[in-house]
């Protein structure tokens, strides 16, 4: 399958979409199930259906996939700019072959999608946060905020800390989730930290947009 082109971003205000905690508790309640969808990364193109841009190898939808062993984990993530430390804990696939998200009642809690690339190895490491869920904001509700040149530290279970700068913070509908800017496990180390953002529109979509933060490495500290 070739690369497909990167579509332009679509630049919706995290302000102008619709926090789903802020309807009725009536309202929240029917949308818990949604979130699991609405916080991922969209299924039109996902994990499964990317190319690697420098080797043109990829996945199809049913060719089968496994969890990767790697020597390190992640397990924390900082990121000062908003604020943010929290665990990092492995997520596969959603049944729709989406990167699964961490539950709900872990509102704190990131996933590292842990089919891709490690932080810090190369390739690009995914790390997926809900936006907020039906008790309020959670880890990535400012993710949209951040600036090119924030920090961003990933520490490994070997103690270990990988730091990232923030390249571009950028918007895409769901639908059109440029995967071969996502994925892949070749190239240098980069990050890119996903969550919900844009309008609300419920349903099965929740937000209509994913946020991504797009990271190159700077740094590895060892202890």
């Amino acid at each position: 399958m070739a690369a497909h082109p990167a579509p332009q971003p679509s630049r919706r205000a995290r302000a102008q979409g619709r926090s789903p905690w802020s309807a009725p508790l009536a309202v929240v309640l029917v949308l818990v199930g949604v979130f699991a969808t609405g916080a991922g990364l969209g299924r039109t193109v996902g994990p499964l259906d990317w190319v690697d841009t420098a080797t043109g190898s990829g996945r199809r939808a049913d060719e089968p996939t496994r969890a990767r062993q790697p020597a390190s984990l992640p397990v924390r993530l900082a990121v000062p700019a908003i604020e943010v430390t929290a665990p990092v804990t492995p997520v596969g696939q959603a049944k729709d072959g989406s990167v699964a998200v961490p539950p709900l009642t872990e509102h704190n809690q990131t996933g590292w999608y842990d089919r891709g690339a490690v932080p810090g190895e190369p390739g690009r490491a995914v790390i997926v946060g809900h936006v907020d869920t039906k008790s309020g904001p959670a880890v990535f509700y400012r993710l949209h905020d951040l600036k090119p040149g924030d920090r961003i530290e990933v520490t490994r279970s070997d103690r270990s800390v990988v730091t990232f700068k923030v390249d571009t913070v950028e918007y895409f509908d769901k639908a059109n989730l440029p995967a071969d800017r996502v994925y892949g496990e070749s190239g240098p180390p980069e990050l890119r930290l996903i969550t919900c953002g844009g309008d609300w529109v419920g349903g099965r979509t929740g937000y209509q947009d994913n946020v991504i933060t797009f990271a190159s490495l700077v740094d590895t500290r060892t202890p």
